[in-house]
């Protein structure tokens, strides 16, 4: 899951994007209104997460253009306004979610996932197929009873294949979601990732294959 984070206190947007890159998300860091608005409009994101008070555009700014021009990415505000008023003008603006600063690092990655789920397919933080779980929270992929850990990259992977079940999902829609635009990586790393998951769930006993299909990309499929 891809997000963009416009925060431009540098020591608190390190800070985040350290807690969601440990919980597997893909983050691009901006720290201005005006990158915040270019790289929402250009980036397939999940979610984006926007600081109210920032130089060139405020948060404010940013949310009300991003949904005049019909963006539906959800979108939690950032803030250090605890104000009721400051909380309805967002809300009223669009916001999905608004959190005030200072807040818990647990309490932000619950709201995301909460954010983000709302948008969805599925309801729960479980993803299911072919008897094959994924869970969002821990990141284990599971069948029967038997777990195996997934690593960022791999669980990354896993959930794009999961939320897209029986789509075929082109290798660049891999780079682009989860490495990003700028990631200086070849295109077979996506290959590596999938090799890793297909020994996985062959380990789990799972009665589900990603199948590969030349020059078109891959996708989940039971047998």
């Amino acid at each position: 899951m891809r997000l963009l984070l416009a925060e431009d206190e540098r020591e608190m947007a390190n800070a985040i994007k350290m807690v969601l890159e440990h919980n597997h998300y893909a983050v691009d860091v901006v720290s201005n209104g005006r990158d915040a608005y270019d790289w929402a409009q250009n980036g397939n994101y999940d979610g984006i997460l926007l600081d109210i008070m920032m130089p060139q555009m405020s948060g404010l700014e940013v949310l009300s253009a991003l949904r005049r021009e019909k963006c539906d990415v959800p979108i939690m505000l950032l803030t250090a306004r605890g104000e009721i008023e400051d909380k309805v003008t967002g809300l009223d603006l669009g916001a999905d979610d608004y959190l005030t600063k200072p807040f818990a690092m647990k309490e932000l990655l619950a709201r995301i996932r909460a954010m983000t789920r709302r948008k969805g397919i599925y309801s729960s933080n479980l993803l299911q197929f072919g008897g094959l779980t994924l869970n969002r929270e821990t990141f284990d992929l599971g069948y029967q009873g038997q777990e195996v850990h997934l690593g960022s990259k791999e669980y990354q992977v896993m959930e794009l294949l999961m939320q897209n079940q029986g789509i075929l999902i082109p290798a660049e829609q891999f780079m682009e979601k989860i490495w990003g635009y700028n990631a200086e990586v070849e295109n077979n790393v996506v290959w590596v990732y999938i090799s890793y998951l297909r020994k996985k769930i062959q380990n789990l006993g799972a009665p589900v294959v990603i199948r590969a299909v030349r020059g078109l990309g891959y996708k989940l499929e039971e047998g």
